[in-house]
């Protein structure tokens, strides 16, 4: 008897993973933040421990990103302004040096738990000022400034400790220090910190688009009765940044910012004698390998290159997937982006803030065109942004080579480029093809793995399974042009001390 034909299993065609599908059936209420952040019409500059009109009595205005309206005046300093602040910070720095490692530590206590009791007030100001939803601002930027505080508040009197072995510990002196737009406060506080706990005195010059809470830091330092001149502020733009990197009475220079700045502060401190520290930008890679938990990865992704709108210089800005997952990882972004709200940071509900400026606006846009004029594909969500502000749509792009514009310079906004890889050794020459050398991300369930990459990546920090983790205690910097010296930890404490 002939056997009976067996019957072929049907192939039914693969769907698409399920997901919930909302569409607009509702909308979030508006939960905007409410407490007042306080801010005053017009900001003098800070030297010698008071408020001082700038000599020249310019002045130019602070605008609000997310609506383009004016918060405040802001003084500009000129060359004379700068000279005030040096001539204030060299009177003060022989006592600041000669107090107590414990005296200067409780200065930093006392600043530290006053940032604390006006931390709703300052979360508010940073978002209003910088465009970050108030969310990044209330529980990332100010709590994290105050931790700086009171991690070198504990080391002022404990440097001994910090450099086992040194014959003498000194401090530089007058230090200039220039900060970014993307973290005003943090970056303030990453600089401060470490400068005033090891007897430096400093001249600061924020970012000239997010000066204002420097200023309302400055009235926390008069409460706190820091010694007149410990601490100045001159604000302004680029020039005033050169006059405070060009200043004789600066022992040491220490900027945060581009990579071409930071070329120009280089060409300008060289033979000086002056001691520098530069942390500049980066193009991160962030890669998943096909072992990795994969929605964990995505989360990691997406606070990777959406946190604060894009604008961190170690964002992980290019993702590298393994080809046999890739398919899943781009749908699962796909769908995740497509959540994510756009619009009023000052909205509890927001995830994606206002871009800092029309010109860095301007900046995005000109690199997601190179992106699709090359070849590139495109993929953003077709969410509703505000009528009136410098906003931008979430992005992803594929089919990237490494040739693109947008896999090679520096975005600085919410824009995503995803590449392949197949082996492990693909995975590091593809991240390691880069100027840069910030930060990094592995995504894998093996601990060898792990170990290999952080060796093998030509990066400052390399997080496993995980993105964008600070703390005080962690020292944070890069390599090749992402910059070198260290911010936090023993090694931050070390580019502010002559060691003998």
């Amino acid at each position: 008897m002939p056997a009976a034909p067996v019957a072929k299993k049907s192939r039914r065609p693969s769907r698409p993973a399920p997901e919930l599908i909302f569409g607009d059936l509702w909308e979030f209420d508006p939960a905007p933040e409410t407490a007042d952040p306080k801010l005053k019409p017009r900001y003098d500059l800070f030297i010698g421990g008071t408020f001082v009109a700038p000599a020249a009595g310019r002045y130019f205005d602070s605008i609000n990103p997310a609506n383009e309206q004016k918060l405040a005046e802001i003084a500009l300093a000129d060359e004379r302004d700068v000279d005030a602040a040096y001539a204030a910070a060299r009177r003060a720095q022989p006592g600041w040096e000669r107090l107590s490692g414990a005296e200067r530590g409780k200065y930093l206590y006392r600043l530290a738990r006053l940032l604390q009791d006006r931390a709703r007030e300052f979360a508010v100001a940073e978002t209003l000022d910088g465009g970050k939803p108030i969310k990044e601002s209330r529980d990332f930027d100010v709590p994290m400034s105050a931790a700086h505080f009171f991690y070198h508040a504990g080391w002022a009197d404990k440097l001994d400790y910090a450099f086992p072995g040194a014959r003498s510990i000194s401090a530089h002196g007058v230090v200039g220090q220039v900060i970014p737009w993307n973290f005003p406060l943090l970056m303030l506080a990453w600089k401060l910190a470490p400068a005033l706990a090891t007897g430096n005195t400093v001249v600061l010059k924020p970012a000239e688009t997010t000066s204002i809470t420097a200023l309302k830091l400055a009235e926390i330092l008069q409460e706190a009765e820091l010694p007149p001149g410990v601490v100045n502020f001159v604000t302004g733009a680029g020039e005033t940044g050169a006059a405070v990197v060009a200043h004789p009475a600066a022992a040491k220079i220490a900027f945060t910012g581009s990579t071409e700045v930071g070329r120009r502060i280089m060409r300008a401190t060289a033979g000086t004698g002056k001691k520098l520290t530069l942390e500049l930008g980066g193009k991160a890679a962030n890669i998943v390998f096909d072992d990795a938990p994969l929605d964990q990865a995505v989360e990691g992704i997406v606070n990777g290159i959406f946190f604060n709108q894009g604008h961190v210089c170690c964002a992980g800005s290019r993702l590298l997937v393994q080809e046999g997952v890739a398919d899943t990882v781009i749908a699962k972004l796909k769908q995740r982006i497509r959540v994510l709200r756009v619009g009023d940071p000052i909205d509890k509900n927001t995830d994606i803030g206002a871009i800092n400026s029309r010109e860095q606006l301007g900046r995005i846009r000109r690199l997601v065109e190179a992106g699709v004029k090359e070849g590139a594909t495109l993929h953003q969500p077709a969410c509703r942004l505000p009528a009136k502000g410098f906003y931008f749509r979430p992005s992803l792009f594929t089919d990237v080579q490494q040739s693109h514009r947008i896999a090679r310079e520096e975005i600085f906004g919410p824009v995503l480029s995803i590449l392949t890889f197949r082996t492990v050794d693909e995975a590091i020459e593809k991240a390691n093809n880069t100027a840069y050398g910030l930060s990094a991300g592995v995504w894998t369930d093996k601990g060898s793995r792990i170990l290999k990459m952080s060796t093998e990546l030509k990066a400052g920090v390399v997080w496993a399974n995980t993105y964008n983790k600070f703390d005080p205690a962690s020292p944070f910097g890069g390599y090749k042009e992402s910059g070198f010296g260290r911010e936090g930890g023993r090694h931050g404490l070390a580019d502010y001390v002559k060691l003998g």
